[in-house]
């Protein structure tokens, strides 16, 4: 997820903020269902794997890496939840440039706690082989 979120970030949404709001409909509609496709199953996953450390930690893994894990994780799907999906959904019917300027700035927070994820998940694995 957190190459997606950059790519999302860098690339994506800062080009559908330039859409002509006229062709803005129909790019944030599909937008919306091309990327439920792809990020559905990474995302399910993702989830159940955070819950997994947090019953089932590896040996040598700290307590407090799956738990930091997890509030990242929180953060993260707030942030869709409560900003993205709302924006998505406002572009999809009442397109405006400010919107798009929205998405790319409410988009750090999900940014930022997907690369501190990144970092934790590599500690994690550090911890985990070394106790091998």
């Amino acid at each position: 997820m957190t190459g997606v979120i950059w790519f999302v970030q860098w690339v994506h949404y800062p080009l559908l903020a330039t859409v002509p709001v006229d062709g803005a409909v129909k790019v944030a509609e599909q937008h919306q269902r091309r990327t439920g496709q792809v990020l559905a199953i990474p995302m399910a996953v993702e989830g159940f794997t955070t819950l997994g450390l947090l019953i089932s930690r590896p040996e040598g893994v700290q307590i407090i890496w799956p738990l930091f894990g997890a509030v990242l994780l929180a953060v993260a799907l707030g942030s869709t939840v409560f900003f993205s999906v709302p924006l998505h959904a406002k572009m999809a019917t009442n397109p405006t440039a400010e919107l798009g300027q929205r998405l790319v700035a409410t988009n750090w927070p999900r940014t930022i706690a997907w690369s501190a994820r990144a970092v934790v998940c590599t500690v994690m694995l550090c911890q985990s082989v070394t106790k091998i």
